[in-house]
């Protein structure tokens, strides 16, 4: 168990929660596709961290929101992949912050949070900032892989399968 007294969670949105890609017609941006486990993992989060989900999707905002805010029901702001930082600072010390991104300016805050984390699929320059990089891409269970890292990381042993849920 680490000695950082963490209670803060910031998850990029593309990338992270979803495989990154666009699905687009002539209508536009229609779909993202979003990884099925996450939801029940930040559940077990909870009750230890405050969670909160960013993104700097202005034309994919609606289909984000529809999944984070609507059936995850966290909070979910929109913020430019340069000024996330500065939103951190805004609202959070970042010297008690998990940041999770996958993106190529995410060393910005990889540097400046308490403890960073990357999906699989992260741009391969990044990758070598973050703290613990997931086996699963993002989309696919990387934010689910990354709940039950900072559980045995910085709270008590966890055993998921020993763990008593409640509804």
């Amino acid at each position: 168990m680490k000695s950082i007294a963490i209670k803060n969670f910031i998850l990029d949105v593309d990338g992270v929660f979803t495989d990154g890609t666009f699905y687009y017609t002539t209508d536009g941006k229609v779909m993202k596709k979003f990884g099925p486990e996450d939801n029940d993992t930040l559940s077990l989060l909870k009750d230890k961290l405050h969670i909160h989900a960013i993104t700097g999707d202005k034309n994919g905002f609606a289909i984000s929101k529809r999944r984070i805010v609507d059936d995850m029901h966290l909070p979910l702001d929109l913020v430019s992949t340069f000024k996330r930082i500065d939103w951190i600072k805004e609202r959070f010390n970042p010297q008690e912050t998990i940041y999770m991104g996958d993106g190529i300016f995410d060393p910005l805050v990889f540097r400046q949070v308490a403890y960073s984390i990357a999906p699989a699929n992260v741009f391969f320059r990044t990758r070598e900032y973050a703290d613990f990089v997931t086996n699963a891409r993002g989309g696919e269970g990387a934010v689910a892989e990354a709940c039950l890292h900072i559980l045995e990381t910085f709270f008590e042993p966890f055993d998921l399968f020993s763990h008593q849920f409640t509804q």
